[in-house]
């Protein structure tokens, strides 16, 4: 609830009493995004990177909203489709701690695939979903005469991706400390979720 619902009132307020001088919104948004990043640089709990997270998408939100509300808006319907992607596929493996990601392929095996694809596309990498509120909120900036707060959001956003990318090896790329012996979970209780493997498909093509 944090890291989705729960950001459309602080928002709504921001944009009602959103002052004359756009140069609060930039410095705020752009702080909230080097916080959010660079925080999340050393966590090993999925509660708080996911918490980072939240604060640097909050950022670009922040950022746009002075000069385009309608984008803002958009920004933050495809972060809560993310969101909520990545909290059930979380939910869906019982893990919390990005050690234990690594067992995914044992419990749901489609996941090992559709999860680090959420992952790359909160990171804001084309040609996925999250990549275009980014590349549309980029763009706004340079219209506005703002080419160099634009170019240091984009590096910014690195530390964020810096993370995903850490979340997305540990759960393919990693073996679990001691492999399961006999038959493997998913084939004695097969979970079919088909909710959430389209909820999925949306969130990352």
């Amino acid at each position: 609830i944090l890291s989705t619902w729960q950001k459309l009132a602080p928002l709504y307020l921001i944009y009602q009493i959103q002052p004359n001088n756009p140069n609060i919104f930039i410095t705020l948004g752009l702080l909230s995004i080097i916080i959010g990043g660079w925080g999340g640089f050393n966590q090993v709990q999925l509660r708080k990177i996911l918490a980072y997270s939240s604060i640097a998408h909050l950022g670009w939100m922040i950022l746009v909203l002075s000069f385009s509300s309608t984008l803002a808006l958009l920004t933050i319907m495809i972060y809560l489709l993310m969101t909520f992607s990545l909290f059930s596929s979380f939910m869906l493996v019982r893990t919390t701690h990005i050690n234990s990601l690594s067992t995914t392929w044992a419990k749901i095996p489609i996941l090992t695939v559709s999860t680090p694809l959420i992952l790359l596309s909160l990171g804001g990498l084309p040609p996925l979903t999250g990549f275009m509120p980014k590349w549309l909120i980029l763009q706004e900036l340079t219209k506005q005469d703002l080419a160099p707060l634009a170019t240091l959001a984009a590096l910014s956003s690195l530390f964020s991706l810096y993370f995903y990318l850490r979340l997305s090896y540990a759960m393919t790329l990693t073996m679990p400390p001691n492999n399961p012996a006999g038959t493997l979970p998913w084939r004695l209780n097969p979970q079919h979720n088909t909710f959430l493997m389209a909820l999925t498909t949306t969130s990352t093509i």
